[in-house]
């Protein structure tokens, strides 16, 4: 019989960052798909911060696979939809094995779509062209509309969503400044995502060289950390500028979402009132019925012309999913972070 490794969620997170005991390996039968529906084995699995947030606010129950969207192959098929071999962009969570089709409660609005390998490596389909990719393509282009000259910020600008920010701000004619966590990252984000600055937030004096770097202020500031980066921006902040709010990373670990977002919103309470700052919530979900297809479109175009790079960050093997998945939140992560599950069929 062959067996489903999963990581299920062992216990409602008590706070703070993961640790052990939040999940759980098991294994269990592999499924076998039922008519108007596909067996698939997952390839790649994306690991992200709106994760956590899902297990904190009970979204997630204690017992459930753990949640996470997947590149995976489909092996069997009982559904029109599918071929046998096809390599589908699907949530299939942090497991080995899963179905996709009638009676699978997909995420939301995550509906299972086919990839053309033709068309970039597969598991671009968990970042430059997947959801983080068109969150950084919707929060910057579509909510904040760039200009020629705008001087735009950018928070974890080296990470999943952040290095698709910096390099679309570019092609929009801005001043791009990005923030990270270390020498390193301030390297790439500069020298091959092309910012024109990077500041690194562990840096003494950090404050006064973020100042420096936004000598004309900021017109846009795209938000992924929150606590110390954002009160550093704050007064930076120029008259009608505007926010892109799509995470707070940095509070993860604290307090619920809406307690995060609430704290946020009145630290810049002040600023926002006198500069007249549009402050735009992030949610993807929103943008991907009208601007999918558009998304998918340009993002490759680029990517095709070489004007859009992207850098990955993959772990090996299931068994480290709990791993990555600290490591990223903590932003020990350099990339768009994910778990290399099973063979990718389209590398040779």
């Amino acid at each position: 019989m062959d067996i489903n490794k999963h990581w299920n969620l062992a216990r409602s997170p008590l706070g703070g960052w993961p640790t052990d005991g939040d999940f759980v390996l098991n294994q269990s039968a592999v499924p076998e798909p039922q008519m108007g529906q596909a067996l698939v084995k997952t390839i790649y699995l994306s690991l992200d911060p709106y994760q956590w947030g899902r297990r904190r606010n009970g979204v997630e129950t204690v017992g459930e696979v753990c949640h996470g969207r997947t590149v995976s192959q489909v092996l069997k098929s009982r559904i029109p939809s599918y071929r046998e071999g096809d390599i589908i962009f699907n949530t299939s969570g942090w497991q080995e094995w899963g179905l996709v089709g009638e009676g699978i409660s997909e995420f939301n609005y995550m509906h299972p779509r086919v990839i053309d390998p033709a068309l970039a490596p597969i598991s671009t389909a968990l970042g430059v062209l997947g959801m983080l990719g068109l969150t950084a393509y919707a929060g910057l282009y579509v909510q904040c509309q760039p200009r020629p000259g705008d001087t735009v910020v950018v928070s974890a600008a080296s990470g999943g969503v952040g290095q698709n920010v910096v390099q679309i701000a570019k092609l929009k004619g801005c001043r791009v400044v990005g923030i990270v966590g270390s020498d390193e990252k301030c390297d790439y984000v500069r020298q091959v995502l092309g910012a024109d600055d990077c500041i690194n937030r562990k840096a003494e004096h950090f404050e006064a060289l973020l100042a420096e770097a936004c000598p004309e202020g900021v017109d846009i500031y795209f938000e992924n950390v929150g606590g110390a980066v954002f009160e550093a921006v704050l007064p930076l902040l120029n008259s009608s500028s505007r926010i892109s709010l799509c995470g707070l990373i940095s509070q993860y670990g604290h307090d619920d979402a809406a307690s995060n977002h609430a704290r946020w919103q009145q630290t810049g309470a002040d600023v926002f009132s006198q500069r007249s700052v549009k402050i735009h919530s992030l949610f993807v979900g929103n943008f991907v019925k009208d601007y999918q297809d558009q998304f998918l479109r340009e993002m490759s175009a680029w990517l095709e012309s070489g004007l859009i790079g992207f850098r990955e960050d993959i772990w090996q093997g299931l068994e480290k999913a709990p791993e990555a998945f600290s490591a990223m939140l903590k932003g020990d992560n350099f990339g768009k972070t994910m778990v290399q599950v099973g063979a990718d069929p389209t590398v040779n």
